[in-house]
């Protein structure tokens, strides 16, 4: 019997573009004998199936279904595409789980912590995972420029606290230009990040749960023709990502096995693309995304390739996992 899987993909962020991308990727690739594939646009007006010939079908937020011609279709599992909230932040996550509708991302805390750069790093910190030095700013405060500048130093990173795909980021060479960059993070979030600048190596490592075991995947270095990698480099071609990464065995294994103890420290399930810089010879953690980007350019599904597994079976998978 085959099971009916509802690929969520769209949501309320800047992000939604690159994940109605996702979605139609995996609703392409899911293996056709074993699942019937749905795609669910989420967003804040509308949440709707749409068919193949793009009717939407509105659906019953009461128990997530939908009916089709006076037929009322259920789902088995929920794919998980969406990029940023509400899909990545635990607020579908807590939806489903209450409806106990089993699906591919993380829990609801997983989700919602790894989503707030700045408790993630305070909930990793204990456990020995290096990060770059920042300073915390809400909208509203007063803004010490100088004590920041004291505290991490120029160049330094100013970032929206939960975002991702780089919106609300920018790179700050000069104290004066601090203002503007926070003017930016604060259209994306009401919390700001301020990172020190960590120059060298930077690598993303995919980690994931396959067949039962914590695996982490081939490791991509990315080399961005732009100042950093910003959204132009992660969507539009301008970086290199080379797979797997230009590292030595040591630098390798540090990194695998700090990203392995994110993973299970987090206690994660499902997908995971975490970011470092090597400083020092030692891996720094930038962040972590739960609902990595899906397409067939994005690093998670070049890194899986990489390791032997298709695009089908790392999908497949998923479903799998969260089936069982």
């Amino acid at each position: 019997m085959k099971k009916n899987i509802a690929i969520i993909m769209g949501g309320y962020s800047s992000e939604y573009e690159i994940s109605l991308k996702s979605g139609q990727v995996v609703f392409e690739t899911l293996d056709s004998t074993l699942y019937n594939a749905y795609r669910i646009h989420i967003f804040k007006d509308k949440w709707v199936y749409v068919n193949a010939t793009n009717e939407e079908f509105p659906i019953d937020k009461n128990d997530f279904s939908v009916m089709v011609n006076e037929t009322k279709i259920t789902f088995d599992c929920v794919f998980n595409a969406i990029h940023g909230t509400p899909g990545e932040d635990g607020y579908m996550q807590g939806y489903l789980e209450l409806l106990n509708i089993p699906h591919t991302s993380c829990g609801m805390y997983q989700a919602a912590l790894t989503f707030n750069k700045r408790d993630c790093i305070s909930t990793l910190k204990p456990y020995g995972i290096k990060t770059a030095t920042s300073y915390y700013v809400n909208l509203g405060d007063t803004i010490d420029e100088t004590a920041i500048v004291e505290k991490v130093g120029l160049p330094c990173f100013v970032k929206a606290n939960k975002a991702g795909s780089s919106f609300g980021v920018t790179k700050v060479y000069k104290k004066e230009d601090l203002q503007n960059a926070l003017d930016v993070a604060f259209k994306e979030d009401d919390e700001v990040i301020i990172e020190s600048y960590l120059d060298g190596t930077e690598v993303s490592v995919g980690v994931i749960t396959y067949k039962g075991e914590v695996k982490v995947l081939p490791i991509t270095e990315i080399v961005s023709d732009n100042d950093f990698f910003d959204y132009k480099a992660k969507y539009l071609g301008e970086s290199q990502e080379i797979t797997p990464a230009r590292l030595t065995k040591e630098q390798e294994d540090k990194v695998n096995t700090i990203a392995k103890k994110v993973y299970e420290v987090l206690k994660m399930t499902g997908f995971s693309r975490s970011e470092y810089i090597f400083k020092d010879g030692e891996p720094h953690l930038l962040e972590v995304n739960t609902i990595p980007g899906l397409t067939k350019a994005s690093i998670l599904p070049q890194q899986a390739a990489a390791a032997g597994i298709s695009l089908s079976e790392l999908f497949g998978n998923a479903i799998e996992e969260a089936l069982n």
